[in-house]
Formats: structure tokens, sequence, C-alpha cells
């Protein structure tokens, strides 16, 4: 049987943590942490957050490997929704990251809170 993505989501999320872009950004401002944008290029570059990498959620785990050698640099990742950065999270931890947030925020939030 299939999994829907909201199935998947609810599976995902016990393992993720998740906070506001508010809480981000101050984070953010002591640890300098990464702000990873999953969505698509097109997205990225019609609504950017300030600091951003745009890295798509199907390249995340080889493109981010390439950036970041350090699996324990927080990483903070974002969309529009949250679901692919829920789902890029999960990747994350995978490949051996212990450090990645998910800021669930819709972009207007994410963008005036400057992550």
């Amino acid at each position: 049987m299939l999994k829907t993505i909201p199935d998947l989501l609810s599976e995902v999320k016990p393992n993720v943590r998740c906070i506001s872009a508010d809480v981000a950004a101050k984070e953010r401002e002591q640890n300098n942490g990464l702000l990873i944008d999953v969505r698509e290029p097109a997205e990225h570059a019609a609504k950017p957050a300030v600091g951003a990498i745009n890295i798509p959620r199907g390249l995340v785990e080889m493109k981010l490997m390439e950036i970041e050698k350090d699996p324990q640099r927080p990483i903070y990742l974002h969309c529009a929704t949250s679901a692919r950065a829920m789902l890029s999270a999960e990747q994350l931890a995978r490949v051996g990251y212990t450090n990645v947030t998910v800021i669930t925020c819709d972009m207007d939030t994410i963008q005036k809170a400057c992550c």
C-alpha cells in the first residue's frame, strides 16, 4: 500500500526538531548555523530568505556533504510549508547530521524574521 505525504510526515515529525523562524534567527546569531532552503531554485529566486543557501530537496544529502563536513554544525531547513524540510531533515539524519532543525513557519514569516 502506498503511503500518503501526510502519513510520511506523521512518521517523520516525532524525530525532527521543529521551531519558529524567530527562534531560528536567535539561535543562528549564537551558533553560526546554516540556513538551507530546500525549495526548487525558481521558488527560492522568487522569494528568498536572507542568508539562505538553496539546495533542492532532491539534492540536499549530496550537496550538503560537499558544503558542510561537520556533522554537528547546526542546520536549519525551510521550505514553503515545512513538508519538504521535514523529509529533508530525515535524509540528513540518515547520512549522519546530528543537529538538524526544521523551521515550520510560512515563507512570509521566515523572510520577516531574517533568519
